[in-house]
């Protein structure tokens, strides 16, 4: 695996902390990482921006971006009300496929949820992920209603006839309730793939070193770390 593609069920679910998390375990592991950041958006120019974080968060990290946008509004629309030229797939997988080129490993994280549009022609990041033949990791909520949508993003990059590796939690609660507690059984049933991992609430705020040294307890083996899927369920069912 050399590209792979985080997406998330929507805004604000931690798909920068698990990209971060993942790029980590990663480097920990004597990989070269690069990430590549489409389009960001709600940024000012000098402003630190996701791929930045990740960069903060995971050390030695090649960041891309490739477009950035004032307004906190989908890339299409964003670049649209900005006068800027948006960013499409096609742009998206080539410039993933030369950082491929020169790094072990590039995670390409997208900009909310799955479909959400990067130009005005329908581009989204399932567009980028087919072109590049990369398997695609959906980052969801623990609470109630993720079950939803993380089957409707499952449910669309099977029939788009992409690769869903895995679902990661992006930030699991210290106290999670009876719905969070039930959704760790339920979610790798709707979504017909394993849970990858579960990070817990807040670490973005860690200090780099403390992130970096838990990363690989937070993701499951097939994300580079020694998360056990079976003993987290296990606890999550003593309720």
């Amino acid at each position: 695996m050399t590209v792979l593609v985080i997406t998330g069920t929507g805004t604000e679910v931690g798909k920068t902390v698990t990209t971060a998390a993942v790029a980590a375990a990663a480097v920990a592991a004597g990989r070269s990482v690069a990430v590549l950041k489409p389009a960001q958006t709600g940024v000012l120019p000098g402003e630190a921006g996701d791929a930045d974080e990740v960069v903060r968060l995971a050390g030695a990290v090649t960041a891309v971006e490739l477009a950035r946008y004032p307004e906190p509004l989908a890339p299409a629309t964003a670049a649209r009300r900005a006068g800027l030229a948006p960013v499409g797939p096609a742009e998206v997988a080539e410039a993933a496929g030369k950082l491929a080129a020169d790094h072990d490993l590039v995670l390409v994280e997208g900009a909310g949820g799955l479909l959400v549009r990067f130009d005005d022609e329908g581009g989204t990041l399932a567009d980028a992920a087919r072109l590049l033949g990369a398997p695609v990791v959906v980052v969801a909520s623990a609470g109630l209603g993720t079950l939803n949508t993380t089957e409707l993003t499952a449910r669309e990059l099977r029939f788009r006839q992409l690769e869903l590796l895995g679902v990661v939690i992006g930030s699991w609660p210290d106290e999670p309730d009876l719905a969070a507690r039930c959704n760790v059984v339920d979610l790798p049933v709707v979504a017909g793939v394993p849970l990858l991992g579960a990070l817990p609430g807040g670490v973005g705020r860690l200090s780099p070193a403390s992130f970096r040294s838990g990363a690989g307890g937070w993701l499951a083996p097939g994300l580079g770390g020694s998360w056990d899927v079976e003993a987290f369920t296990a606890e999550c069912q003593r309720f």
